[in-house]
């Protein structure tokens, strides 16, 4: 039976080819059956009225609005040379619903006026004798009018059915897409994130290991035990930066979160100091200081704080030159939190500053900016008046609209 059902809805024209072929035949029988009583006129016309009607239904699908007008051709055709209604007129019902479900609107007009029409014009070709009055004729239009008027209804219903599923289906489309376009972003956004803090967690500790590796170089013969500490340093720092880029790395890879008690925390701003004191060890003179109340701040603003000082350090130690000294200072306000840090040194050149650097450099402040807008915050860089750099920034408690 499935089978069946299948091939019928692959092969439509079959279909209705073969109810065409019904309905000729049983308009073949009838009038054979009262032949004698026809005209000669009539005999001769109805085969190809007929024939005409059942081309009707076999082609409904195909051409509909072609079909409509053969219909109409037919059906003037019946009343101009008096051949009377057969089995073969149901084409007329066929050919009204398919087109006011599949057919252009205008077809479905015609075919409307054309269903309210051929009853009359049926009761004044073909009078019934044996009529008691206006009344009984009126009633017997009305209801031979009936089935035009539910074939056209049923058919106009079809169509605002199939409208209305494929505009469903055409936002759960754009839906679809939708989701995509905004997976796409978040999936962008998060690559951006964590590029942001492999470079910082990269740059900071690679910059710590370099500068204690060259002093332990340079200390190893004269001062074995000052070349152990910076050793101890190098491995310290070595680990952290493992540890971190683990806990990276980790949400990159599926079922990885379960094993993620061996990676660090998010920084906050209460390792901040533990990370002045590392770069004091590692040779840099940095002045912290903390103004206002410190207190509990959002998770993310501290993150921020934390990578921006970490950022500032590294730029420090990489371009402020031979005995360059910084300063660290964490304002706490009423919304917010202000960072200052600045250094004496020599800077780099501007140039290292810009969109990507004259030689790939710069992405550091980039990504000062990218994390300062996130949480609605501002930042200024630039060089100090008398030498060094100055970075400043305010971290609202709550992100900017």
């Amino acid at each position: 039976m499935q089978r069946l059902y299948d091939f019928i809805r692959r092969h439509p024209t079959w279909v209705d080819s073969f109810w065409a072929v019904f309905l000729f035949g049983l308009s073949g029988m009838q009038y054979a059956a009262m032949l004698h009583d026809l005209s000669r006129v009539e005999r001769v016309a109805s085969v190809p009225i007929f024939l005409g009607l059942a081309v009707v239904v076999a082609l409904r699908r195909r051409a509909p609005e072609k079909m409509l007008l053969l219909t109409i051709a037919m059906g003037l055709a019946q009343l101009a040379f008096g051949v009377r209604p057969t089995g073969t007129d149901f084409a007329m019902l066929v050919i009204i619903y398919t087109v006011a479900a599949e057919g252009k609107r205008w077809a479905s007009r015609t075919a409307i006026v054309g269903g309210l029409c051929a009853a009359p014009l049926s009761q004044v070709r073909w009078p019934d004798n044996g009529s008691n009055g206006v009344f009984q004729y009126v009633a017997i239009t009305v209801i031979m009018t009936v089935p035009f008027v539910l074939a056209w209804v049923l058919g106009d219903s079809m169509r605002t059915r199939r409208a209305y599923f494929a505009q469903l289906e055409d936002r759960a489309a754009r839906l679809e897409r939708e989701r995509e376009a905004q997976s796409k972003v978040a999936v962008a956004a998060e690559r951006a994130r964590i590029a942001r803090e492999l470079h910082d967690v990269v740059a900071h500790n690679v910059s710590v290991m370099v500068v204690q590796a060259d002093g332990a170089a340079y200390v190893l013969d004269a001062s074995p035990d000052q070349a152990k500490q910076a050793l101890e340093t190098i491995s310290s720092t070595g680990r952290q930066a493992l540890a971190e880029m683990r806990r990276l790395l980790g949400v990159l890879r599926t079922g990885e979160h379960q094993e993620a008690g061996e990676y660090v925390p998010q920084p906050d701003v209460q390792q901040i100091e533990d990370l002045v004191e590392q770069v004091r060890t590692a040779g840099l003179t940095v002045d912290f200081r903390i103004e206002g109340t410190p207190r509990a701040l959002p998770s993310g603003v501290e993150l921020t704080a934390y990578r921006i000082v970490q950022e500032a350090l590294t730029n420090t130690r990489k371009h402020g030159g031979p005995d360059a000294g910084a300063s660290v200072r964490l304002v706490y306000f009423d919304d917010g939190l202000g960072l200052l840090v600045e250094d004496d040194g020599r800077g780099a050149a501007h140039e290292l500053y810009e969109d990507g650097g004259a030689d790939g450099a710069g992405h550091g402040l980039i990504g000062m900016r990218e994390r300062i807008g996130m949480v609605g915050g501002t930042l200024d860089a630039g060089p100090r008046p008398g030498g060094g750099f100055r970075i400043s920034a305010l971290l609202p408690l709550k992100p900017a609209h």
